[in-house]
């Protein structure tokens, strides 16, 4: 009877594992099909760059003379003090005229500042336009120069606004 019952076992397990493997290929064919796999587009040609030429990062100054620098520099000065130049023909009484030196490097910094003719009587305003030459670096670069000194007179009003000389409207 043992081998009997084993025969009844080994058929059961062969019928369930038939029904098994019929219900997971039923049940295979229900389901959904894989997403479709989508190919990147083809990389495009890349390019020869040329060949990185340095350029000065601020703004460059074509002068061949300090004299002609000199037009540059004071319109770099008037850019960065916009609100600190007087507008019209300056009056006859000043509170301070001063003469400057300024010494440009190849970069457009100022290397040094010397006074050739100092307002004394004033020295907060001497302080005061020393100040604003050197805030105002980097001047713009000499190109056709390796460095550069600049010469310009200051005008300067008792409310603290200026004129150059080089970009003067005049004076009454």
């Amino acid at each position: 009877m043992n081998q009997h019952l084993r025969q009844i076992q080994n058929a059961l397990t062969t019928t369930l594992l038939s029904l098994g493997a019929a219900t997971l290929g039923f049940l295979s064919g229900c389901s959904t099909p894989p997403p479709e796999v989508i190919k990147p587009p083809a990389p495009l040609p890349v390019a020869k760059v040329p060949e990185i030429v340095k350029v000065p990062a601020g703004p460059t100054s074509l002068a061949r003379t300090s004299r002609e620098y000199r037009k540059d520099a004071a319109g770099h000065l008037y850019g960065m003090q916009a609100h600190r130049i007087y507008k019209g023909r300056m009056p006859p009484m000043l509170e301070a005229v001063g003469v400057l030196n300024v010494d440009i490097d190849k970069k457009g910094a100022v290397k040094a500042v010397h006074w050739m003719r100092a307002p004394k009587h004033v020295p907060q305003v001497m302080a005061e336009i020393e100040r604003m030459v050197k805030a105002a670096a980097p001047y713009p670069v000499p190109q056709h120069l390796s460095q550069v000194t600049y010469t310009d007179t200051w005008l300067w009003h008792k409310s603290g606004k200026f004129q150059l000389d080089t970009l003067t409207e005049g004076q009454d």
